[in-house]
Parts: C-alpha cells; sequence; structure tokens
C-alpha cells in the first residue's frame, strides 16, 4: 500500500521505519525543514530537555549514544532522531518543508492529500491510507490577552515558548514567563541569566519531583518501575495486593506523600512559599513534572520570582512602556511575554465531516487504542498516547498500525 504519514517527529518516523519494513511505500509530510517534531530547531527553546531518561526516551532498536547525558537538551534529541533516520534510509520518504492542508476521505477508501512546500506550489495526491502523526504538541495555545494591540505597539512582544529560540532575546528586558510546567520552569532559567527581571506566572503550582530523589536516587526507580505502577490508585499488578490494600492500608498514600515531603524539603518549596496546594497523592491522578535544575535555585537567588495563584489580566502601557496587570492587582514591567501555556491538538487539515466524528463534546479524539478512529475507514494515528515512554509507545503503536493493514488485528463494530 502507499500510505502518507503527517508529522516527521518520533510517531511519524517510526510509523515510516516499520511500515516500511513491512512492504509498504510511505511520504512523511511536516512543514518543519528537518525531522523532529517538537524537537526541530524551529521550535526548540533554551533549556529544553527530556523529561524521561534517555533509556525511557529511545527506541527499542536504536538506543542513544553513550555519552549523552541522562536527560539529553533537545539539540541531542532531534540530532538522535536524524541519526534514526539516516539509520533506517528513511530520507526518501521525508517531504520536509510541506505543509498538509487537506487530507479527504474518498469515495473508494483512499485519502485525497493536497500539501503544499515552500513556493506555494499545491500538489494533490492519493494515497491507499493516512497517519496522523502530527502530535498532542502541535500548536501552542496562546491566551487572548486583553490590550494586546496597544502592548505591541509600545514595543512589548508576546511570544509561545515554542517560538523563543534564544535567550538573547531577553537579554536586559523584563520577562514574564506565563505557565508552571515543564516548559515554562525549563525556559525561565536561561532566561533568568540574562533578563532584568524574569516573572513566572503561575495560575496553579504543580508538584514538582526531584530528578533525584535525595539528590542520589534516579526517580525513574520509584516512579517508572513496578513500584512506580502500584502507587497508581487503579492498578493492582499480581503481588502488590497485600502490600497495598491488607493490612496496613493507605500505604500507598503514605508512600507518594512521602516523596512530597522530600520534594519540600529537597527543593526547599515551604521556605519560598511554592508548596501546592493538596497532597502529592494527587500527581497520579495527571501529569508528574520534574523539576528542571537550577529552577528553584534561581528563586532562591532572586533572579526568578514566580507570582503564584495570579494570571495576567491585561497587557497595558505605562508611561509608555509596556507592563501587565496581574489578577491581583499588581503592575509589572513586561517588555517580553513568553506563554508555556499548553498546546491544542489540532488537525485543520481534515474536512469538517471527519473532525465531528473524530471528537467528543469536550474536544478529545475518540480513538481505539489510541491509534483507530473507528468508522472512519484507512486513517489511523499515532503519537497520542503521551508518557514518559513516548517512543516505545509509539513503536508499539506503528506495529500495531502494521498488524491492522495486514488484516490480523480485531476492532470492535462502531456504535451506530
Amino acid at each position: 500500500m502507499r500510505i502518507a504519514i503527517i508529522g516527521a517527529g518520533v510517531a511519524g518516523l517510526v510509523t515510516a521505519k516499520v511500515l516500511t519494513q513491512a512492504g509498504h511505500r510511505t511520504d512523511v509530510f511536516d512543514k518543519t525543514p528537518d525531522v523532529g517534531g517538537v524537537w526541530s530547531r524551529t521550535r526548540r527553546y533554551p533549556g529544553v530537555t527530556t523529561q524521561s531518561p534517555k533509556a525511557q526516551y529511545s527506541f527499542s532498536d536504536f538506543p542513544m549514544p553513550a555519552h549523552f547525558p541522562e536527560w539529553p537538551d533537545g539539540t541531542q534529541i532531534q540530532s538522535y532522531l536524524a541519526d534514526y533516520t539516516a539509520h533506517f534510509d528513511l530520507e526518501p520518504m521525508l517531504r520536509l518543508n510541506t505543509e498538509v492542508i487537506a487530507a479527504s476521505p474518498t469515495t473508494d477508501g483512499t485519502w485525497s492529500v493536497e500539501y503544499r512546500d515552500t513556493t506555494g506550489t499545491r500538489t494533490t495526491q492519493v494515497y491507499d491510507r493516512l497517519v496522523v502523526a502530527n502530535g498532542v504538541f502541535c500548536e501552542p495555545a496562546l491566551p487572548a490577552f486583553d490590550g494586546l494591540a496597544e502592548f505591541t505597539e509600545a514595543g512589548g512582544q508576546v511570544c509561545a515558548g515554542t517560538e523563543f529560540h534564544d535567550a538573547e532575546q531577553a537579554r536586559d528586558r523584563s520577562v514574564l514567563v506565563v505557565g508552571y510546567g515543564k516548559s515554562a520552569c525549563d525556559v525561565a532559567v536561561p532566561i533568568s541569566a540574562v533578563a532584568a527581571r524574569t516573572d513566572v506566572i503561575a495560575r496553579q503550582l504543580l508538584w514538582k519531583v526531584p530528578r533525584r530523589i535525595g539528590g542520589r536516587l534516579n526517580f525513574k526507580m520509584l516512579l517508572l518501575t513496578r513500584l512506580g505502577e502500584g502507587l497508581f490508585r487503579y492498578i493492582r499488578p499480581r503481588g502488590f495486593e497485600r502490600f497495598l490494600h491488607g493490612p496496613g492500608n493507605g500505604l500507598r498514600r503514605r508512600m507518594i506523600n512521602s516523596i512530597g515531603t522530600v520534594s519540600i524539603r529537597q527543593l526547599g518549596l515551604k521556605r519560598l512559599d511554592l508548596v501546592p496546594e493538596g497532597a502529592m497523592e494527587d500527581i497520579v491522578r495527571g501529569a508528574i513534572g520534574l523539576a528542571t535544575e537550577g529552577f528553584f535555585e534561581a528563586v532562591t537567588a532572586g533572579a526568578i520570582t514566580v507570582r503564584r495563584d495570579r494570571t495576567i489580566e491585561q497587557l497595558l502601557v505605562v508611561d509608555g512602556k509596556p507592563a501587565a496587570r496581574l489578577s491581583d492587582g499588581t503592575v509589572l514591567p513586561a517588555d517580553l511575554v513568553v506563554c508555556a501555556t499548553g498546546f491544542t491538538q489540532g488537525v485543520p487539515f481534515l474536512p469538517e465531516k471527519v473532525r465531528e466524528q473524530l471528537l467528543d463534546e469536550r474536544g478529545n479524539f475518540m480513538l481505539y487504542r489510541q491509534i483507530l478512529p473507528l468508522g472512519i475507514p484507512g486513517l489511523y494515528f499515532n503519537g497520542y498516547n503521551s508518557s514518559f515512554f513516548s517512543p516505545l509507545n509509539a513503536e508499539l503503536a506503528a506495529l500495531w498500525i502494521a498488524a491492522d493493514l495486514a488484516g490480523a488485528v480485531t476492532t470492535p463494530t462502531p456504535r451506530p
């Protein structure tokens, strides 16, 4: 079969590799000039590193170089993916600097894909199948700030974290970093090294786990093992039942909250007034955030100020200079506002009718095994099951897609 893959990041590359090895012909489209997806040089912000240790962020058949640090930076990950591409001879499949602008199902079950290159030339080709691998971190979600036009006219600048590529953009400027997730904390550190002042505007504090518990024990030994699996409320691995739910009931909660206690002490959260509300147990109900190296040290030194439980209420101009008013009434100088405020999972190239079938009332993708949209023939997704083991998840999904194409998978009947 001839298969189009949208996205040349982790999921797109491994899908191309697996499907090519299965005998299919693939074309991989990406609007960036290089492979890597979120790791492309067009999207990397200074300070970005993996959240997963390198062994957990490697493909099963292509380990990362031994000289890479435990948490590689963005440049290293992009080079790793470029080497992966070369090793498995994927370059002939790549259609870089090429944006898919429309992909529509045809009456015979194939897909018509229209794409545009950097010259503006549009081309349409028909493919037997389509794999969407543009990822959960596809398009940055920017807040709609009141007063943006006047703020910009006064010389102020607002950008997404993925648009901030060089810390020198912040030199001697007053910078607001919006958000308190990993990317916000990551980018705040290099900014604080050159900016006149750096304020992090945190609508809600999140729990952070030290990369090394007690300064020595890698967090993966606690949270990315069978022990960590037992900390999740609805997971009951064999042999853990009595340990977690027998005599001494509540042990799971105490174990998790003890990590919270270590985090408070090790990161100095109480002294900095940065202890999140609630208990550390809440961390297993959502994303686990690693503490950025140097972040809390910079807060301690006064290089970064965290404005907790606040938002930007309005961008404005004060005495001819750009500024921002926070939700508590505080007015801060703001030459540059860097928004690390999450992403939208967009598929604008798909027809509206297809998007209506894909999404529930809250805008979440309805995918069997996070791969297959039931009732839409010939369409697959890969990379929509994010975790600490993203490359391995993508590899498994690619193998599942190959098995389905071979007729070796039984799938449920779509609901009417």
